[in-house]
């Protein structure tokens, strides 16, 4: 009999999920474990990676039996994830050489700020190539951060031993054999979050990782959204299964959100709140702050369609300082009934500028 299940890994900034969707597209069961959020300091946020890798594991197993379903009932696995959130580790041990730097992580102001400074263009020296300005939030700059303050890591980088990836990255080297054969790869959509892949070649720009100091073979290689990957090595109840698509979270909303039209846009609310909207073949320039990011490639030979992005970074983060900092709620869902309690907002307005303004 054909496999009548496709197992969806979302593996989220504060939780992470395993659903298994029947073959009308519906959620047949999921699973969902918190994830441990650390603050080692203020403005910094960091995941330990083994307990990201072991939620995946738990979370599918368990989804899949609560379905009564075997490896045999699933055709493929596709993963989406939290974007920028960076993990390195070590190519011999296959163990992290640090915690994962949290896209939302403020740590790299400072090798930000000098970045911009140097050059004429300030924060968009590299925006014509990646579609990015210069941020706290993209990879590039938190490997550049690692490589400059953690010694392990620049050890590791000298010796050929580093190997940098995005979360997704990280789910697949690991399911796929981790030290033992391990893919070290990532897909076109996360890759745009790096602030080092160059739009037009889908490639890592050469000149711009020289710049950064960052050596082009600790990165992972680009990969379309829709093609299988690799297979599942080495955990039990998943074993041999394809790993056949992975895309960035806000990138599989738009596709999710089913906006494949030329100007059909989506906003979705989490951790933060992202507005994309597809552009079709065109990676558009923004006069207006929006970043050009990619949308989505659905195949080796497919063609990539370009997206514009706006972001605020703190939504539910919002609700979730209410409940642990502020104490005034004891559940999210308290919010909606205190809010329709009262007749308005007396004047006052909350920005949620955790992140700054």
């Amino acid at each position: 009999m054909a496999p009548a299940y496709v197992l969806s890994i979302d593996q989220g900034t504060t939780s992470t999920r395993a659903l298994l969707f029947g073959k009308d597209g519906q959620p047949k069961a999921k699973d969902q474990l918190d994830l441990t959020q650390h603050y080692p300091q203020p403005g910094w946020v960091e995941h330990d990676p083994k307990e990201i890798l072991d939620a995946v594991v738990k979370c599918c197993e368990s989804a899949m039996s609560k379905a009564g379903a075997s490896k045999d009932d699933v055709a493929a696995i596709g993963i989406t994830n939290q974007r920028e959130t960076t993990i390195v580790w070590d190519r011999t041990t296959g163990e992290p050489l640090y915690k994962a730097i949290v896209w939302l992580d403020l740590r790299t102001s400072e090798t930000a700020a000098k970045l911009c400074g140097k050059g004429p263009k300030g924060k968009d020296k590299f925006r014509k190539k990646t579609g990015l300005p210069i941020s706290t939030y993209f990879s590039a700059v938190k490997i550049k951060w690692l490589l400059d303050n953690v010694p392990e890591v620049r050890t590791a980088a000298d010796e050929g031993r580093c190997m940098f990836g995005t979360v997704e990255s990280w789910i697949i080297y690991n399911l796929t054999g981790g030290k033992d054969g391990g893919l070290h790869i990532t897909d076109i959509s996360n890759a745009s979050r790096y602030m080092l892949m160059n739009l037009k070649t889908h490639s890592w720009d050469e000149e711009i990782c020289k710049q950064l100091e960052i050596p082009v073979s600790t990165l992972p290689e680009i990969k379309s959204n829709s093609e299988v990957y690799g297979h599942v090595k080495g955990f039990g109840q998943l074993d041999g299964l394809p790993l056949s698509g992975a895309l960035g979270d806000q990138h599989a909303a738009l596709l999710g959100q089913g906006c494949l039209d030329k100007g059909a846009s989506k906003n979705t609310y989490g951790t933060g709140c992202f507005m994309l909207m597809n552009t079709g073949s065109e990676a558009v320039s923004s006069h207006s702050g929006l970043l050009t990011t990619i949308g989505f490639k659905l195949g080796k030979d497919a063609p990539t369609t370009y997206a514009l992005e706006g972001s605020v970074a703190c939504a539910g983060r919002t609700v979730q300082w209410l409940r642990d900092n502020l104490g005034v709620i004891q559940d999210p869902a308290e919010t909606e009934a205190m809010a329709l309690s009262v007749e308005d907002c007396g004047g006052g307005a909350l920005p949620p500028a955790f992140s700054g303004l």
